[in-house]
């Protein structure tokens, strides 16, 4: 979330911020002209509350003078004034709650303001590459593959050890059942990234939640905005006839309606609900209970481990590392990658969080991107690094390096890390400051990348140590995780 104070002294290095983000500039002049009306309206009635109880005060410390010089009707009339100003500010606190969620729900939707060296673009095509590293390993790796590389998913069901048809009668689709070696070989990649990130890098391992709140979510900035693209659970409990009860009741109290009224409708409706309290309990979802939201991705849970806090200069930087199942919906990604398990419902991801000072973030980015991208040099997987354009960047960073790894089955590279550098933007939804000095604080710089998705190392290293015959041979660093296995194969 932006500083509205920033905002108001900054309206136009806004409006050309949120252009470069591919807005036009009508609809960039018009919220920001809303979110100053919003802001204007909200301090003018403080300025009047504000005002109100100073009068307060003043008539309370009068009632007292008056009732000492014995003017009891000077008193009285005091008295009713003070009572009325009473009601007004009652009234006032609450038209500042609404004039506050007004101006927040607007600021809530404000994307995020780019850093000055991100290039200008409405789309990938404007990303531009900032090195690249392996690429002699492309052509040294092609004669052991064959004349026409097999992609991840023709490798896996040809070893029988990847099953998509059997994981969407559990599941439907995006999901995948792994097993064998290649289940293991999953669980090896995550565990050498945790190693190498907690042993070399400096990050703490935490294994955290992964069901969340709502404020946790908005305080990374999933919500409100892409809401559908999060998978939401909600606690239950056993009881329909709770509910069928209400349905009853409800249908007996509009018994005028026309066509509830009606003999046969109404006899049909109470035939279903009879229908259904016949049945055995079964869990119903009890609205009122608070939801719960899977994770996205781990940095919603290891970023808001310092929401509300105040955190000492001197313990910055922090570094949080996680390896965490994570649920996506792909709500807007219909027909994209609908072949094997690059784009899934449920994948594994080692995440990579920082919590810095406003001076040092822009520093933890380069470093935080060149800790992901020791994963895929330990590994030996060919991969460049491309600095996201405006219009390809995401809602809440100010910077994004994807990395992205070569696949030789599609003969392309495709994103397994996304390092961002977020600036105050996430704290001040969170509430998250460091302290600098005896009574001053700032908000924390927070960052956040993929150290990196276990799923897409999978299905790199399957592609790029895939041999002619169909087997994979196991990247040296992983085979002490394999029990010292040097190659997957069918089982004969």
């Amino acid at each position: 979330m932006l500083d509205i104070k920033w905002i108001r002294e900054n309206p136009k290095t806004l409006v050309q911020a949120l252009v470069k983000r591919s807005w036009s500039a009508e609809e960039a002049e018009a919220a920001v002209d809303d979110l100053i009306l919003k802001d204007e309206a909200r301090r003018a009635h403080l300025g009047e509350l504000q005002v109100k109880q100073e009068r307060r005060n003043a008539a309370s410390r009068e009632i007292g003078n008056a009732m000492r010089a014995g003017d009891s009707a000077l008193a009285e009339q005091l008295k009713a004034e003070v009572a009325e100003i009473k009601s007004f500010i009652q009234n006032g606190e609450a038209r500042e709650r609404e004039l506050d969620k007004a101006l927040n729900d607007a600021l809530a939707v404000i994307p995020n303001v780019p850093l000055d060296d991100v290039p200008v673009g409405a789309d990938e095509h404007a990303n531009v590459e900032k090195r690249s590293w392996g690429r002699e390993l492309i052509a040294a790796r092609q004669p052991r593959m064959g004349n026409k590389p097999k992609e991840h998913f023709e490798l896996g069901e040809a070893l029988g050890l990847m099953d998509f048809e059997r994981a969407a009668k559990l599941s439907g689709s995006r999901f995948t059942v792994l097993k064998g070696q290649l289940a293991r070989l999953e669980r090896a990649l995550g565990q050498f990234m945790l190693d190498l990130h907690t042993t070399e890098h400096g990050y703490q391992e935490v294994q955290p939640p992964l069901l969340v709140n709502d404020a946790a979510m908005f305080g990374t900035g999933q919500l409100p905005k892409f809401a559908e693209d999060l998978f939401a659970t909600s606690r239950t409990s056993s009881g329909v006839e709770k509910v069928v009860r209400a349905l009853l009741s409800a249908t007996a109290r509009v018994q005028t309606n026309s066509e509830i009224a009606q003999p046969d409708s109404r006899a049909a409706v109470e035939k279903v609900v009879e229908a259904l309290l016949s049945q055995q309990p079964q869990q119903v979802i009890e609205p009122e209970r608070q939801r719960l939201w899977l994770i996205p991705t781990a940095e919603v849970s290891l970023t808001n481990l310092v929401r509300e806090e105040i955190t000492p200069l001197e313990k910055l930087p922090l570094r949080y590392t996680a390896l965490t199942p994570c649920f996506r919906s792909e709500a807007g990604s219909a027909g994209r990658d609908t072949r094997g398990m690059l784009r899934q419902h449920q994948f594994y991801k080692v995440e990579l969080v920082s919590i810095t000072d406003a001076e040092a973030s822009i520093a933890e980015h380069e470093r935080m991107t060149e800790c992901a991208e020791e994963v895929l040099k330990r590994l030996e997987l060919p991969f460049r690094t491309m600095t996201l354009s405006t219009g390809d960047m995401g809602f809440g960073a100010r910077k994004t390096y994807d990395i992205e790894v070569w696949l030789p089955g599609q003969n392309a590279y495709r994103e397994i890390s996304s390092c961002s550098v977020c600036g105050d933007f996430q704290s001040r939804r969170m509430d998250a400051r460091y302290r600098t000095g005896e009574k001053q604080t700032r908000f924390v710089h927070t960052l956040n990348g993929s150290g990196v998705a276990v799923g897409r190392a999978l299905i790199a290293v399957m592609e790029n140590y895939q041999n002619e015959d169909g087997s994979v041979t196991i990247p040296e660093v992983l085979r002490p995780y394999m029990g010292g296995l040097e190659k997957i194969e069918r089982a004969k």
